[in-house]
């Protein structure tokens, strides 16, 4: 068995890209003939790098099935890291050319609705104001979504609701502040002008459900089996924010959402109803590669973020 320094001496001094983008397309085809074609190599040659690869680091690399080449674990381990590393490669290059281009630089961050509202647009706005040629992509989604992303080298940062145990390995993490989940429902509900509010009082009424795969799901339906196995008479499943408001709006459906998307509803159309939930809390940060340095912009960003998060965490204080 190889040892750890044997291992990268032979990635450092052997692997080269050419074998990295092979690997990558034999995945994509799950064909060494089309994987060979779109690299303009003969099947031969593709095969010959293959077993090269295979004999130096002493592993089987692909199994053959009647539907193809599949990678082994040692194969789809190879093929991640090439991915990332032609991610950082591209990073690279767009950093080079923002940089002869006179630009301050480019991110792309992901982010979950706990930072959408008020976190993460300031912060934006801080960086900018310092660096005005910067170029921000925001890419919206869940932590399922958006933390394989991240990993790929696709994202720079991901900011929200940090990710439970399952979603840290290779992952850095830096907590921002506490999020906390209310029951938002449109303003003027009926509800709201009940004194004591119980659950029973929510059991003919619609919910708008985040996806089943999410952390936040999963705590809801633990917490419908608690109210005697419940099912919402009516369902719909988005993370949309302008979807759930508009239809919160139009209707007595009620959504779990981060407090702060509320309270900062510009149009002032939502309401929290005054029913404390026992889930949902928890630390709402950022995430971003461990073991790698961020471009000089994201790093730029994530201090904006820090910056940011002071004082909301003073209003948080001064309003318990």
């Amino acid at each position: 068995m190889q040892s750890h320094e044997q291992i990268t001496s032979r990635v450092i001094n052997r692997l080269k890209l050419r074998q990295l983008r092979l690997l990558i397309a034999v995945d994509r085809h799950r064909s060494i003939l089309h994987a060979a074609r779109e690299l303009n190599l003969s099947q031969p040659a593709a095969t010959k790098m293959i077993k090269d690869l295979e004999a130096d680091f002493d592993v089987l690399l692909f199994e053959r099935t009647n539907r193809g080449v599949n990678p082994t674990a040692a194969g789809a381990a190879l093929i991640r890291g090439g991915q990332l590393i032609f991610r950082q490669i591209s990073t690279t290059a767009q950093e080079l050319e923002d940089i002869a281009g006179g630009n301050a630089g480019r991110i792309v961050v992901g982010t979950l609705l706990a930072a959408s509202a008020r976190l993460l647009p300031e912060a934006i706005a801080r960086v900018m104001d310092d660096r005005p040629g910067l170029i921000i992509k925001v890419v919206e989604g869940t932590n399922e979504v958006l933390m394989p992303r991240l990993r790929a080298g696709e994202l720079d940062l991901v900011v929200g609701r940090l990710p439970m145990l399952r979603h840290r390995s290779d992952l850095s993490q830096m907590r921002l502040m506490q999020g906390r989940i209310a029951l938002a429902c449109r303003r003027g509900h009926p509800l709201l002008e009940k004194d004591e509010l119980e659950f029973d009082d929510l059991r003919g009424l619609g919910w708008i459900l985040p996806p089943s795969d999410t952390t936040l799901r999963r705590q809801i339906d633990q917490f419908f089996l608690d109210q005697g196995q419940y099912a919402p008479p009516r369902v719909v499943e988005s993370v949309s924010f302008v979807t759930n408001r508009a239809l919160l709006a139009g209707s007595d459906m009620m959504c779990a959402m981060p407090a702060e998307l509320i309270e900062g509803d510009p149009g002032g159309a939502l309401a929290a109803l005054p029913l404390p939930l026992p889930f949902g809390d928890g630390p709402v940060g950022a995430s971003f590669r461990a073991g790698t340095s961020l471009p000089p912009a994201a790093a730029a960003l994530l201090d904006a973020l820090r910056a940011m998060a002071q004082p909301i965490n003073a209003s948080d204080r001064l309003g318990q």
